[in-house]
């Protein structure tokens, strides 16, 4: 276990297509059993299905979606004297990037239909529209977290 306090700060490269540093990421997320040019192309056709259905820029719908779904709070779970607590935390923005983006893979891929880039387009539309499986569970934490502020004494 490291003992040092400084955490390193992991520096990702934009992608080739559309410079942008968030589809990087949840192309990383996407990506399974190291396949990344699979999830380049499936990405990237996402965000065709996207502009053509929507005539506006994918990569600002995408950030919303993004910015819809992040967390502002995170439960942890603390054991304190044989109990176990979910203690509110506030959450940094590079953690709920990436839960956000955890959260809208996960949701779609849980989603019933035919393959991953229609269901991952739904699912993006669905977060800009305020219903969807990753709102769902973005509003679930938070209402839990609102629920256990009473806990917020034992934070790390």
């Amino acid at each position: 276990m490291s003992r040092c306090r400084k955490k390193k700060k992991h520096l990702h490269s934009a992608d080739p297509t559309y410079q942008s540093i968030l589809v990087h990421i949840c192309v990383n997320r996407l990506m399974r059993s190291g396949k990344k040019s699979l999830s380049y192309r499936i990405f990237y056709s996402v965000l065709d299905q996207i502009y053509e259905n929507t005539k506006r820029d994918p990569i600002a719908i995408f950030e919303y979606a993004i910015y819809t779904v992040t967390p502002k709070v995170h439960l942890k779970t603390r054991r304190i004297g044989g109990a176990t607590y979910q203690v509110p935390v506030e959450v940094s923005p590079q953690r709920g990037t990436a839960l956000a983006t955890q959260w809208i893979l996960t949701s779609s891929r849980n989603r019933t239909g035919r393959n991953i880039v229609n269901r991952l387009y739904i699912e993006i539309l669905d977060a800009i529209r305020g219903n969807g499986g990753a709102v769902r569970k973005c509003e679930e934490v938070r209402r839990i977290a609102e629920a256990n502020k009473a806990f917020v004494r034992y934070r790390f």
